[in-house]
């Protein structure tokens, strides 16, 4: 039987050593990514279907400045007690209508175009009276699925903080038959 030198056994630990000072940095790095750059969300409800659905697990990037109309984030909801997933339909100064009878939804006098609905605006969860102008530092959002949506529509939800904002969603990674990107 041989016996392993000094400088076999020398030479495993600092193998050792450096393999697991590389696996500590990537954990770090992984950190800080997940930290301060983007977090994995999962959806949860029915409130986005048919352009996210229940379990859906998303990439959503920090959102340095304001978020655009259209954008998916994600968002802390104080009142709820839990993270929403909606579409911003108005941000800071813009102002918002809806016709409950047509189911039309307006941004500043102009009718939106949105071919993701579910289905149409009928239901008035009595949170505002219309039309209703955005505050500052503050967005508008709704679920693509309206009538099971509980969203700034409501006094529960109403108009969502730009520091509750966690994230712009832009990826869905799971269930994996549906990865991709969430925009065209």
């Amino acid at each position: 039987m041989e016996q392993k030198t000094k400088s076999e056994s020398g030479n495993f630990f600092e193998e050792l050593i450096d393999w697991l000072s590389s696996l500590l940095v990537t954990f770090l790095i992984m950190l800080l990514i997940f930290t301060f750059i983007m977090r994995v969300v999962r959806v949860n409800g029915d409130s986005m279907n048919m352009t996210l659905i229940n379990g859906d697990g998303l990439i959503a990037v920090r959102i340095y400045g304001t978020p655009d109309n259209g954008d998916i984030i994600v968002a802390n909801s104080e009142s709820l007690g839990e993270a929403i997933v909606k579409r911003v339909i108005a941000t800071e100064g813009q102002t918002v209508d809806i016709d409950f009878e047509t189911g039309s939804v307006y941004v500043d006098g102009e009718l939106l175009s949105e071919s993701y609905i579910n289905n149409p605006t009928i239901n008035d969860e009595r949170g505002h009276q219309y039309p209703v102008t955005v505050p500052e530092n503050c967005v508008f959002v709704m679920g693509d699925n309206r009538q099971n949506s509980l969203d700034s529509r409501s006094s529960r939800v109403g108009f969502v903080k730009e520091s509750d904002i966690i994230g712009k969603a832009v990826l869905r990674v799971f269930p994996f038959s549906s990865f991709g990107g969430l925009y065209d």
